[in-house]
């Protein structure tokens, strides 16, 4: 697609009828991202979420997908500690979750040898450079980043050295949108941005932030599509007063019996 020049679609899903949708709507690329950490379990950031927490996820994302590329986001801590480690993490997503790929944060020496040992193993890998929130805290915080000339260079090396062991795409995140425009024209692989502007050969957003689904809060990059959150509430708020006025269920809701098999039954009961 990028020799083509066509722009690539990445969502995020994290579950079987998410999947569905995505598959539905022809969407390229689907990440089972660890995101899922905040907007499917309700933590603080994606440092908790498990690689065990993360295969239920991948393995029930897969079940809804055909065409797109899935993806498999490999949570913090499963990696780092060394090459074999993180080549058998690689391993169970794929074997496991059913991933055609996995992604792993950041461009300095540990990430980059993991992902060159991941790999030589035969498994696709993304990278991602730019705001990595696994270890955001080390970056000053959820903030954009290349601001400066120097950490824009940081930036553009990284995602070259991850080219160099061998990703097949990276993803930018949360960097100026002329230091990705600069970024990209030297590079081999497939860019997806988030919240990188426009020159990045495809764009990938949260399902959640995109469909308005939960009550966070969203980056400045994302447009919302939706506003899944207040249509739920609503629907749940209507179910709830039927419930409790005695409208739901009516009739038509309801199984029948042949008036002989009650009368019947009636007499069991006497």
């Amino acid at each position: 697609m990028k020799q083509a020049g066509d722009r690539i679609v990445m969502v995020t899903a994290y579950d079987f009828p998410s999947a569905l949708a995505a598959e539905e709507a022809g969407v390229d690329v689907v990440l089972v991202g660890d995101s899922a950490a905040m907007t499917v379990l309700g933590l603080d950031s994606t440092v908790p979420v498990t690689v065990d927490e993360m295969l239920v996820l991948t393995r029930a994302a897969r079940r809804g997908l055909h065409a797109p590329l899935l993806v498999g986001d490999l949570p913090f801590g499963s990696y780092e500690v060394s090459d074999e480690q993180a080549v058998a993490t690689a391993l169970r997503f794929v074997k496991e979750g059913g991933c055609d790929a996995v992604k792993l944060e950041g461009g300095s020496a540990v990430p980059l040898a993991r992902a060159a040992a991941i790999v030589a193993a035969g498994i696709p890998v993304m990278g991602h450079v730019g705001l990595t929130p696994q270890t955001a805290t080390a970056l000053g915080g959820f903030r954009a980043q290349g601001r400066t000339a120097a950490a824009a260079r940081r930036v553009a090396e990284e995602a070259r050295a991850l080219q160099e062991v061998g990703c097949f795409s990276v993803v930018l995140e949360a960097v100026p949108a002329e230091v990705a425009a600069a970024i990209c024209p030297s590079l081999d692989l497939v860019t997806i941005g988030i919240g990188a502007g426009p020159a990045t050969d495809g764009q990938v957003l949260v399902l959640h932030d995109l469909l308005g689904w939960g009550s966070g809060g969203s980056a400045r990059f994302v447009r919302r599509y939706a506003d899944l959150h207040r249509q739920a509430v609503a629907a749940l708020t209507a179910f709830a007063a039927d419930v409790r006025d005695g409208s739901y269920p009516a009739p038509e809701h309801c199984y029948g019996i042949d008036p002989a098999e009650m009368e019947a039954f009636r007499s069991t009961l006497e």
